[in-house]
């Protein structure tokens, strides 16, 4: 996980967020290591970032500036905005405190393990 600043603009962190993707284990053969496809919203609508992704192989789904909504999008964002709400109901993460940014990614890890063992326990 990559840490920066509050006043980044997101779209600058896009390719070392994806350079950053652990190999994940599967099927039999060579781990994969990045996307089929990346769903993003229209603040990554840019010629020069669509054809970045394709040539990773990646397809890229970003909305469209001045388009209309409806590209099905908002589906996948929702996940997205719900886990940040579930993280900043811890109040230590709502506001960054701590100087050190390896404490800031503890208390993080800490309060994704509580979300869910929380959710485990509803299950059981």
């Amino acid at each position: 996980m990559s840490l920066t600043g509050g006043n980044r603009n997101d779209v600058t962190q896009l390719l070392p967020l994806l350079d950053k993707i652990p190999a994940v284990a599967g099927v039999v053969g060579r781990p994969r290591r990045r996307p089929d496809m990346l769903f993003a919203d229209r603040g990554y609508d840019h010629d020069k970032y669509r054809r970045l992704l394709r040539q990773r192989g990646i397809r890229p789904a970003i909305a469209e500036r001045g388009q209309p909504h409806g590209t099905g999008l908002g589906t996948f964002r929702w996940v997205v905005e719900r886990t940040i709400s579930w993280l900043h109901g811890f109040r230590r993460l709502r506001i960054r405190w701590e100087r050190r940014d390896d404490i800031h990614e503890a208390f993080l890890g800490i309060a994704v393990c509580l979300i869910t063992h929380r959710h485990v326990q509803r299950l059981c």
